[in-house]
């Protein structure tokens, strides 16, 4: 079975960068996890009016009002089938700002036939959802952006208006020189402007399911079902 973003994707997947295609072939059926470890050189914010927006994020592993240079990270991609039989990809990162201080984005995605499109479950609640935008480019990069957000509890569901989130846009590209993949990423919001971002590199293994089962930590507290 092909792949979350094989499926998203159709013939343009085959066009990412070789490493790329390994890194988002990722699927239970593939066998294998991708498990990343690397350092963002960068991680910023905005003005200091995001900071309460960046704060309330952090409660649900979002985002978080941290900034700093050299920040080791990792990121854990175990695919899974979720409570609702769905084929889903963990994309956790989590950060390690300082000694005694972790910051985590949570995220799980699954494919959406009837958006013919990747959505992504933000946060530990998956209260958060919004369709992924790719595009490959040129040179094998792969280029991920949000769209709208629409908020999910018990028979509550609304899209946000823009004026209160933010367009993420994400380039993850392959070094071959160096042996790296590269990472960097920016949230803007249409009215505030820059809110959020980082850009680092990061080496990946590849280990099998039967060896490395997906942790329990990293699958979210409570699944929607709603797309």
């Amino acid at each position: 079975m092909a792949s979350i973003f094989e499926l998203a994707l159709g013939d343009d997947f085959h066009r990412l960068h070789p490493m790329l295609q390994k890194r988002f072939g990722v699927d239970v059926e593939s066998g294998y996890a991708c498990i990343g470890s690397g350092v963002f050189t960068e991680v910023r914010r905005g003005a200091w009016w995001t900071l309460p927006f960046l704060a309330l994020g952090a409660y649900r592993n979002i985002l978080f009002p941290d900034q700093g240079n050299n920040i080791r990270f990792t990121i854990e991609n175990y695919p899974y089938l979720d409570g609702f039989s769905r084929p889903t990809v963990t994309f956790v990162r989590t950060l390690n700002v300082s000694r005694s201080k972790k910051r985590r984005f949570d995220a799980t995605m699954v494919y959406s036939p009837q958006r013919g499109r990747i959505v992504d479950y933000l946060g530990t609640h998956q209260h958060l959802a919004t369709d992924l935008m790719l595009d490959v480019l040129a040179d094998g990069t792969l280029h991920l952006q949000t769209t709208a957000q629409r908020f999910y509890e018990g028979p509550l569901a609304f899209t946000f208006p823009a004026a209160f989130t933010g367009t993420a846009d994400l380039y993850e590209s392959f070094d071959d020189q160096r042996g790296v993949f590269t990472v960097q990423m920016q949230v803007r919001n249409p009215h505030f402007g820059f809110l959020f971002g980082y850009r680092g590199e990061f080496t990946c293994t590849f280990p099998s399911l039967v060896e490395a089962p997906i942790p329990q930590a990293l699958k979210p507290l409570r699944e929607e079902l709603r797309d």
